[in-house]
């Protein structure tokens, strides 16, 4: 190259390579993480923000209270970030086909299992006889299952098939601490998430079985039972997110006015298997598994997708 007086000279001309934010990355940025424990035994019932905890993949960051950054447009459909997973995955529940829609349950009046009468019916999947079984599906999964491939199968490409669902079974003959005993048959079982809840208002992301964690065939980790990548919230992450058992709460983003279940394990009396559930004023309550609520999906999106908006009603999330 030539320079204006003629003199050859050398230009070296750089590229520079940039890309895109994930939306992880996005939603990241557009936050400022709180400090500190919530206190579990209150309702949140204000705009708490965002806080971080530990799950069984790095750090989790979770959406509490009546918080307005979380509304997600995916699949043509309205969801809420429930938390950004340690494996930077999202996990969203759905939350209609607008904004607020009474539709946000997708199966009313279902039970989570029509049998009842044996501990193994706390299971999302479940083998009688089994404290872990993963044979039959519930009720709830197969509701869920005709609603996936129904509403988004066609949007697989965007949905993280590593990420699961933790089902917590693990099981106690105390109510004040878990010694691993009970589970199987009509033996009367406490499951952790009853001592976690409803006695020391600890809720806790990791999963401490991996027998429980319900992922599908080709993740790297779990049961790799399911058929889809689709499942429910857990009781801990009601409890994150606002929720008390027993505690009415109308003013925090999982209240939709509807009865749904959670995918955790209550307590089997002896006579009947029960399972948490999200009650039409908002509180965390205990239903037997074969009475009729609603499911309600929870999905996780790929950490690598691209979105765009500041997650408010107005300017949404929208995955790209």
């Amino acid at each position: 190259v030539k320079d204006s007086s003629g003199n050859i000279s050398e230009e070296v001309s750089k590229t520079v390579t940039t890309t895109s934010p994930t939306a992880s990355e996005v939603i990241l940025g557009n936050i400022t993480v709180k400090s500190g424990t919530p206190d579990f035994s209150k309702t949140a019932t204000t705009d708490e923000g965002v806080y971080k905890a530990a799950d069984s993949d790095g750090t989790s960051y979770y959406f509490r209270g009546a918080v307005n950054n979380n509304y997600v447009r995916f699949a043509n459909k309205w969801w809420r970030i429930i938390r950004i997973n340690g494996d930077g995955s999202i996990r969203l529940i759905y939350a209609g086909t607008s904004a607020h829609a009474s539709d946000s349950i997708v199966a009313d009046r279902i039970n989570f299992n029509t049998i009842y009468n044996n501990n193994a019916y706390v299971g999302f999947k479940y083998t009688v006889g089994q404290l872990r079984g993963l044979k039959g599906d519930s009720i709830a999964l197969t509701q869920l299952e005709t609603w996936y491939t129904n509403n988004l199968a066609s949007y697989a490409a965007k949905i993280d098939t590593n990420a699961g669902f933790c089902g917590d079974r693990t099981p106690s003959t105390s109510t004040s601490s878990i010694n691993n005993s009970g589970g199987t048959g009509t033996t009367y079982t406490i499951y952790a998430a009853y001592i976690r809840l409803v006695r020391n208002k600890t809720p806790d992301l990791t999963c401490a079985n991996s027998s429980d964690l319900y992922t599908i065939s080709n993740s790297s980790k779990g049961n790799k039972s399911l058929t889809y990548p689709i499942g429910l919230i857990t009781a801990d992450e009601v409890s994150m997110a606002g929720g008390v058992y027993n505690i009415a709460n109308q003013n925090y983003y999982l209240y939709n006015g509807r009865d749904y279940w959670t995918l955790s394990p209550y307590v089997f009396d002896s006579y009947s298997a029960k399972v948490f559930a999200v009650y039409t004023n908002g509180y965390v309550g205990d239903s037997v598994a074969n009475n009729i609520i609603g499911v309600r999906p929870v999905i996780n999106l790929r950490s690598n997708v691209k979105i765009t908006g500041k997650g408010t009603i107005s300017d949404p999330y929208i995955v790209s």
